[in-house]
């Protein structure tokens, strides 16, 4: 018999392309969003069953199972780069809140364990250097700026996690995400309010039109990049572990070099014409970091399978094939 997993956030960026890996590892699979209406996508790609739910109302968590459910996998909650991060409420509400409702509700019905989806906006202050990040590194962040509030509450989250399975017994994989690479048909992100387009959108669009690409700072400068479809494959491995969990660092531990990334881009993107780069060193640099996921590895059965450049084929077939154009539309 299939264990079923509900997933909280399925409508997300994220969530939607675990949903797909989970029906192909066997799970049984209840997607969770706020969305009132998936276009049928989920019952279509194999999920038992699509629920509109909010997690700020506790009496919503009423539309969901009383029992036999394995594992939730929690993916939900406002994100800075998503919703402005103006409104300090809609972060406590949606992850405090949020996280405490589906904390109640997996303790009701006997969950054996829960994923949850944390942020490195708390340890951003070991960027800078190629030494490696530990998951146990202490957390820290700026009390002034758009994700001060966001980390607040992810920490906060991570708590209240940490208190339930002391007092409960419930099984906790928290998995601290980097950026997270994959296709979505939204190139935008926002800090404090304004949009931006996506960095990493810009330099493909560039490569595909033959653009000349601008290298800023120092190329050398290294950053750990994982694409979602090695995430998926961490989030599997949480439900299978048979530890009860801790703090993951969620990445490869590789750290691929801003030269490399603009020629992987221009190698795998280009069409007809390949795009010149100029290197602009007076500019400002980009962060570097690399995770060690020694911990992920070990107790996770972790080995990322996504190269730099398996990850950007990958992504342009992704793009290609558009295959959540049902949930998330065009570009």
């Amino acid at each position: 018999m299939k264990k079923t997993v509900i997933l909280f956030g399925a409508t997300g960026n994220i969530g939607a392309y675990t949903a797909l890996d989970l029906i192909v590892n066997g799970y049984s699979v209840i997607a969770v969003g706020k969305r009132s209406f998936d276009n049928n996508f989920f019952v279509k790609n194999g999920c038992h069953t699509y629920i509109s739910l909010d997690i700020c109302k506790k009496t919503d968590f009423d539309k969901l199972p009383d029992k036999d459910v394995f594992a939730v996998v929690h993916l939900a909650g406002a994100l800075p780069a998503r919703d402005c991060g103006c409104d300090a409420q809609k972060f406590i509400d949606s992850i405090i809140t949020g996280t405490l409702n589906v904390l109640d509700y997996s303790v009701k019905v006997g969950v054996n364990r829960i994923v949850f989806a944390h942020s490195q906006s708390d340890i951003n202050y070991l960027f800078g250097t190629t030494k490696l990040v530990r998951e146990d590194a202490i957390s820290k962040f700026p009390l002034n700026d758009d994700h001060s509030v966001y980390a607040i509450c992810k920490n906060t989250a991570v708590n209240l996690i940490e208190h339930y399975y002391h007092k409960y017994g419930l099984k906790r994989y928290i998995l601290r995400l980097p950026n997270i690479y994959l296709f979505h048909p939204n190139k935008y992100y926002y800090v404090d309010g304004i949009r931006f387009y996506q960095p990493y959108r810009k330099l493909i669009d560039k490569a595909i039109k033959g653009e000349l690409i601008e290298v800023w700072g120092d190329p050398s400068r290294v950053r750990d990049m994982i694409y979602v479809k090695d995430l998926t494959r961490i989030i599997i491995g949480a439900l299978g572990s048979v530890v009860d969990g801790g703090m993951y660092n969620a990445g490869t531990g590789i750290g691929i070099s801003l030269d490399m990334q603009i020629k992987g881009i221009i190698d795998v993107f280009t069409q007809d014409k390949r795009s010149d780069i100029v290197y602009k060193p007076e500019c400002k640099n980009a962060p570097q970091y690399i995770f060690d996921i020694s911990k992920t590895v070990q107790d996770l059965n972790y080995v990322p399978i996504y190269d730099y450049y398996a990850y950007l084929r990958d992504m342009k077939k992704e793009m290609e094939l558009n295959r959540f154009k049902e949930l998330w539309g065009e570009e």
